[in-house]
């Protein structure tokens, strides 16, 4: 019994670690970066890409449009960290939230119906508006930070009450903008890593001996 009772306690511990080390990599960051921002209205320079002359609800459906393709560019560039959670938040938020999306939708197809002279006119505007919109929270640099802050958003939005997208949108959609600067470890900020520089490696025979080990000083290198 005792040995059994060691074992389970060992399968215990283990999995403790697993769980604690799976937090560990879901926060990134030792001490995150201060991403935080004030609520946005959606008239903000910098906020939203612009919709010139639009009404307080077309705004407020530019937000939530825009809540929209940050979780879904965050489930795309976001998966080599699974315990983020942002593929199955967006997921989920997207059939759960269904009817508040395509409101959205509708209030800013709308809104390009009214500020261009034909219907085809207004569906290319809505579809570059889109493609804009979805651009603009690629980031490279800023990847870690954004995905860390997008994971923290969705789960706030999954929580949200009904009808509740365009409130975590005002109150969290600076902080989304914030989150694609650059920013590194907040812990040990005085921790640096040395430039890593790749080797080219050539294929040319002169530079390989009889062991296929590379000859140094050879002409074909860099």
């Amino acid at each position: 019994m005792k040995s059994v009772r060691n074992i389970v306690a060992g399968v215990l511990a283990i999995s403790g670690f697993m769980a604690s080390a799976n937090i560990a990599n879901a926060q990134i960051f030792l001490k995150s970066p201060d991403f935080s921002g004030a609520p946005v209205t959606g008239g903000e320079a910098g906020v939203l890409s612009p919709l010139p002359g639009a009404k307080p609800e077309e705004l407020h459906a530019g937000l939530v449009w825009s809540l929209r393709a940050a979780l879904n560019v965050a489930a795309l560039q976001c998966q080599f960290e699974p315990s983020l959670l942002t593929l199955n938040q967006y997921n989920y938020l997207i059939k759960d939230r269904a009817g508040e999306f395509t409101k959205a939708y509708n209030t800013l197809n709308g809104y390009f119906k009214r500020t261009n002279k034909t219907p085809k006119a207004a569906q290319m505007a809505i579809d570059q508006y889109g493609t804009r919109t979805y651009l603009g929270f690629s980031t490279v640099q800023g990847q870690l930070g954004f995905c860390l802050t997008a994971s923290r958003v969705g789960r706030a939005a999954l929580f949200a009450p009904s009808n509740g997208m365009g409130d975590i949108a005002s109150r969290r959609m600076r902080e989304l903008r914030n989150s694609m600067i650059p920013m590194g470890e907040q812990q040990f900020s005085r921790f640096l890593m040395p430039p890593y520089q790749a080797k080219r490696v050539t294929y040319d025979p002169k530079c390989w001996d009889k062991k296929n080990l590379l000859k140094k000083n050879c002409p074909g290198l860099q």
